[in-house]
């Protein structure tokens, strides 16, 4: 997990400075999205979209691209803490379905499972390179999902990606 220092905290303390870095980070905070939980074990992590004037379209409901923007980054975030320092973890595809128009705070749940770790590093042992594809529904206060977002992840162990890339310190 990157930086480094963060390692050295503790749980409680690792999981707010997560979050207090996702909020101030200039990118993610201009999505108009805050990172509202982060799980001591960094496996569970929930996002709130209010609507507001920052993030409402020409109709009156949640722009699209906050919809979309919250989701950038956290799986891939999530695998590197939980995978450490010898794999390479890239979002490398995405796409999200409307299903109905957001007039309300929503909500993203993004969860990471011991058996998605266990098959991670299982299907590592037999290539050293994978994708990985997470579904993450953006749902009102009712549990109403309004937008589904699938991200496609790259990982790689570390030595295998740098030799295909013909090494440097990527």
């Amino acid at each position: 997990m990157k930086p480094a220092w963060l390692k050295k905290l503790s749980p409680a303390w690792r999981a707010r400075m997560v979050r207090l870095g996702f909020n101030i980070h200039p990118a993610f905070r201009g999505t108009g999205g805050r990172v509202v939980h982060v799980a001591k074990d960094l496996r569970h992590i929930r996002i709130r979209l209010p609507l507001s004037w920052k993030t409402k379209n020409i109709v009156g409901s949640l722009y699209g691209g906050s919809l979309f923007a919250i989701t950038d980054g956290v799986h891939p975030m999530m695998l590197m803490a939980a995978l450490g320092d010898g794999y390479i973890v890239w979002d490398k595809a995405a796409s999200i379905r409307y299903r109905k128009p957001g007039y309300s705070t929503l909500y993203a749940d993004f969860h990471l499972s011991a058996q998605e770790l266990a098959d991670i590093h299982a299907a590592l042992r037999e290539h050293p390179e994978l994708e990985r594809t997470y579904v993450v529904e953006l749902k009102d206060g009712n549990g109403i999902v309004h937008a589904i977002v699938e991200r496609t992840v790259y990982i790689a162990e570390k030595n295998h990606y740098r030799q295909r890339s013909g090494g440097g310190d990527k």
